[in-house]
């Protein structure tokens, strides 16, 4: 039996990894399911499977370290890193999960990046 693609919603999950490896990981929930083969050529704007979440408008985890570190510290950089893709049914989300639009349109945004700007980041300086 086929799954009503409707229904089915792609979760990017990713990892914020700072200077001293601790770490903390994140999702957000993409509506739909996008094409392989764009997610494929969309992932290719990586660099080495890193990405600033501020430039794609998904939600930072440094913060989550913050309650160890008393806050930014010069372990902190721009760097978020890409784990993996799920998808899931609409009842596999869970409703504390970030939606960031569709799917085909986080790949479309993905995509256009030809230059990370770390400086989008409040630890670019750091």
């Amino acid at each position: 039996m086929v799954k009503n693609p409707t229904r089915m919603w792609t979760l990017f999950e990713y990892q914020y990894r700072d200077a001293g490896n601790f770490k903390v990981r994140g999702e957000i929930a993409l509506e739909g399911v996008a094409d392989p083969e764009n997610w494929k050529h969309a992932l290719k704007s990586l660099e080495d499977d890193l990405f600033i979440a501020e430039q794609l408008d998904i939600p930072p985890l440094y913060a989550k370290l913050y309650q160890w570190s008393g806050g930014p510290s010069a372990a902190d950089h721009c760097w978020h890193e890409f784990v993996a893709l799920k998808v899931v049914e609409h009842s596999e989300t869970d409703r504390r999960t970030p939606r960031a639009g569709t799917a085909a349109e986080f790949v479309r945004r993905l995509a256009a990046v030809s230059e990370w700007q770390g400086a989008l980041s409040p630890h670019f300086a750091l």
